[in-house]
């Protein structure tokens, strides 16, 4: 996908979902795959550009894009903007909402996340 972004930077678009933080990955197999396959120093690497990643997108002022889902602590956009980067990924907060949170049809407002991380949300 970076080839593609780098081959077509004006046609295609990377966002930071959950996986790419460190902690993450390094427990689903993608340290193990960059250590097996190639070295650690590839995994740091890789790391290093996961931190760098937008978490969102805005398509033409209407639709916006993200791996997971609202915050609570979100009241505007800038927030979005304002994230600093490189970031790694909190426990908490606008960041770890901003990949981690699900929506959840049956609930109305704001929930416990299943997961044990940021929350749910309903209408």
């Amino acid at each position: 996908m970076l080839a593609y972004k780098i081959k077509y930077p004006e046609n295609f678009f990377l966002l930071r979902g959950n996986h790419e933080s460190a902690s993450i990955n390094r427990i689903y197999g993608f340290y193990d795959e960059c250590k097996r396959r190639f070295n650690v120093k590839i995994w740091k690497t890789f790391t290093d550009c996961f931190n760098c990643l937008p978490v969102a997108a805005l398509i033409d002022d209407k639709i916006l894009c993200m791996h997971g889902g609202l915050s609570p602590e979100l009241t505007n956009l800038d927030q979005i903007r304002n994230l600093p980067r490189p970031a790694d990924v909190p426990d908490s907060g606008l960041l770890c909402d901003l990949l981690w949170s699900d929506p959840d049809r049956d609930i109305k407002g704001w929930g416990m996340n299943d997961r044990g991380v940021s929350y749910t949300f309903g209408p």
